[in-house]
């Protein structure tokens, strides 16, 4: 088991809040940046619709959507496709 005080974790939490808002710390920013299109993410892997559609758990319907731009990527495929993106080495050794 793990011996973690979520409840210190908390409380450390909301003191880390209360210094940032007062400006006695800065608190470190990621910005995410946007992924490149999905068919030039696919491509780059090397994968057929079908099959990129299958490792991103999305029907090859959707693929086409994304690719022919009728939908955009949202929420976790956006995360996902980020992931293929920058370490496309998961993706390979999934097939």
């Amino acid at each position: 088991m793990n011996n973690r005080d979520i409840g210190q974790e908390i409380l450390d939490g909301i003191r880390e809040i209360k210094s940032f808002r007062k400006g006695e710390i800065k608190l470190k920013k990621h910005t995410l940046t946007e992924p490149s299109p999905p068919k030039v993410i696919r491509q780059k892997l090397k994968l057929s619709q079908s099959a990129f559609a299958s490792l991103m758990g999305v029907s090859p319907r959707t693929i086409q959507d994304w690719e022919q731009g009728r939908r955009q990527p949202q929420g976790p495929a956006k995360s996902l496709l980020r992931i293929a993106e920058q370490h496309p080495e998961i993706f390979t050794e999934l097939r």
